[in-house]
């Protein structure tokens, strides 16, 4: 897999020990100039700093999925840096640890906001800078929990969302597939990173019974999964999602 040439925005790479901030690592090993989108810039300078200091190419934006404005103005700013957007990596994601019962419509709405509305906002304004080169890969993050309906980490707000993201990928594929652009999604399972916070070792090690690789993921496992699809190696796959879950959910 060789980059070289490419620009990737990951977005929600500002976290120390996140799937983006792995994924932009290994997108800029490859060759790729990254570019990182975060509501914590300082994170984002962080991880940008990161790349560089090994040789990369990164830039650090602020960026809040959610929001139009935002997103319009990272895609300009790249755009006017770069000339090009080639990879887009929707990885921004929250979740919350709750029972439906428990749960506001304000709970329900930020975690669809963040995780489902943010890939479309996204996706939506990148689509007309990959098309003028008649390429693009657009990559989205989704979960076991969106498969299997929860019983890792998150409420039902989390998997409906998660759920939401493999529909409108798969739609998308469609819509885009004429202008070179592909759309696939990727479900870790367990993985270990900042978001699951919370909970106690004692939950956690009874997750990794329910795996039959009877361990967490990592980061690289899944960040090397979206760097194949964003690929020229994976130019006939779109439309698809990919489990890395040891295991744990079988299609």
């Amino acid at each position: 897999m060789n980059f070289k040439g490419k620009v990737a925005i990951v977005t929600g790479a500002g976290s120390e020990r996140g799937i983006g901030r792995e994924t932009a690592n290994i997108l800029a090993k490859l060759g790729a100039t990254v570019v990182i989108g975060d509501m914590n810039l300082e994170g984002a300078k962080k991880a940008a700093l990161e790349i560089e200091k090994v040789g990369g190419k990164a830039l650090a934006v602020s960026l809040n999925v959610t929001d139009e404005v935002s997103v319009s103005n990272m895609v300009d700013l790249v755009v006017n840096t770069y000339g090009r957007i080639d990879i887009l990596v929707n990885n921004a994601g929250i979740t919350q640890p709750i029972k439906t019962l428990d749960m506001s419509v304000e709970d329900f709405n930020r975690i669809l906001n963040v995780n489902l509305l943010g890939t479309f906002i996204c996706s939506k304004k990148v689509i007309p800078e990959m098309a003028k080169n008649n390429f693009g890969r657009i990559i989205n993050m989704s979960s076991v929990s969106g498969k299997r309906g929860g019983g890792v980490y998150g409420g039902s707000h989390y998997s409906a969302a998660k759920a939401g993201i493999l529909g409108f990928s798969k739609a998308l594929a469609r819509e885009v597939v004429a202008n070179g652009i592909t759309v696939n999604s990727v479900c870790p399972g367990l993985v270990a990173t900042d978001i699951r916070q919370g909970l106690s070792d004692e939950t956690e090690r009874a997750i990794w019974e329910t795996i039959p690789m009877k361990r967490p993921g990592t980061t690289s496992e899944i960040g090397y999964t979206v760097a194949f699809l964003a690929s020229d190696e994976a130019a006939y796959i779109t439309g698809e999602d990919i489990d890395v879950n040891g295991g744990s959910h079988m299609d």
